[in-house]
């Protein structure tokens, strides 16, 4: 089920088109990478998500029902530009923010405690922010964001200016709060993070959506039928061996083995490829290269390479 779905959303400032029949499908208690060189309207689409701007036309539905003003307190919005009121305390400036999304006094106070230990910044609760450093400060911000338990929440580059290993912490705190419930659009030009978290993706380039759905599917769609493989026992060209058609894209010596990568042609099956190596060869390993996020975004983008939005998303 979608939690979330965009349907034609197009947005045009003066004769620059931001967004052109955008369509989205953003599947419930999931976390979606939204992808997209810069200036591809990704943050345009975001901030229509959040009501902050209109579209020009275009459906958006979120639980069920079209988009309105009553759903804002249901979404948590983390934007890439920080903004905290420097001269505030930060326990003071934290409870204003989470009661501005309905939380009582009471409540709020519970809640973010429980986050500031959590997040061991509890000493910091009656400093100024100015006083914390950029990490502190995006802490604080990340605690407000989920603070009130939104049904839909959006990171944009939530990463930035963190070191790794508060980087690690956040990721293990996106993944509960998606294991917990909540739906997550996650906008990042981190592809090793999408490798990491994301079930499934938008890509945006020149204002379209150019692809769109499952991961993993996404993946087997972009697969090129490569091959790397380790084995001992023969030391010269591999295609000496191969007569099948194969392409040997590299062959090199690593340490007390040699190491290949083969694309097998259209029709040949990797039986026949493992028989043929054998005559000669002891397999060492024998696997599939199988692309990775970089790879496709760099090759969809480049390539202006449309694949359908309708991939499945299971």
């Amino acid at each position: 089920m979608d939690l979330f779905t965009a349907t034609n959303v197009s947005k045009t400032y003066a004769a620059h088109k931001a967004l052109d029949k955008i369509n989205i499908r953003v599947p419930e208690q999931s976390i979606f990478g939204l992808l997209g060189p810069n200036g591809a309207g990704k943050t345009t689409f975001i901030r229509i998500v959040n009501r902050i701007i209109a579209p020009d036309e275009g459906e958006l539905i979120f639980n069920g029902k079209k988009l309105g003003p009553e759903d804002i307190g249901k979404i948590g919005y983390l934007p890439e530009e920080r903004g905290l009121y420097k001269k505030m305390l930060v326990g003071e400036q934290a409870l204003y923010l989470a009661q501005l999304k309905g939380l009582s006094h009471h409540d709020a106070l519970i809640k973010l405690k429980y986050w500031f230990d959590k997040f061991e910044i509890r000493g910091w609760w009656n400093r100024k922010v100015e006083e914390l450093s950029k990490g502190m400060q995006q802490k604080v911000q990340f605690i407000v964001t989920i603070v009130h338990n939104p049904k839909l929440l959006i990171f944009d580059e939530p990463f930035s200016g963190f070191d790794p290993i508060n980087v690690n912490l956040l990721k293990e705190e996106i993944l509960s709060l998606r294991n917990n419930g909540s739906t997550i659009i996650f906008s990042t030009h981190n592809m090793g993070s999408v490798e990491e978290l994301c079930d499934h993706i938008a890509l945006i380039n020149n204002a379209k959506t150019i692809l769109e759905g499952n991961v993993n599917s996404i993946k087997k769609t972009f697969k090129t039928n490569t091959f790397e493989i380790c084995y001992t026992g023969y030391d010269e060209d591999l295609r000496n061996i191969l007569s099948s058609g194969e392409n040997v894209i590299l062959q090199e010596k690593e340490d007390d083995h040699f190491k290949a990568t083969v694309q097998l042609p259209a029709g040949l099956t990797t039986n026949s490829l493992i028989r043929e190596m054998i005559l000669h060869v002891t397999l060492q390993s024998f696997n599939e290269i199988i692309p990775s996020m970089n790879d496709i975004f760099i090759r969809t983008v480049t390539e202006k390479h449309t694949i359908s939005p309708n991939l499945p998303l299971n």
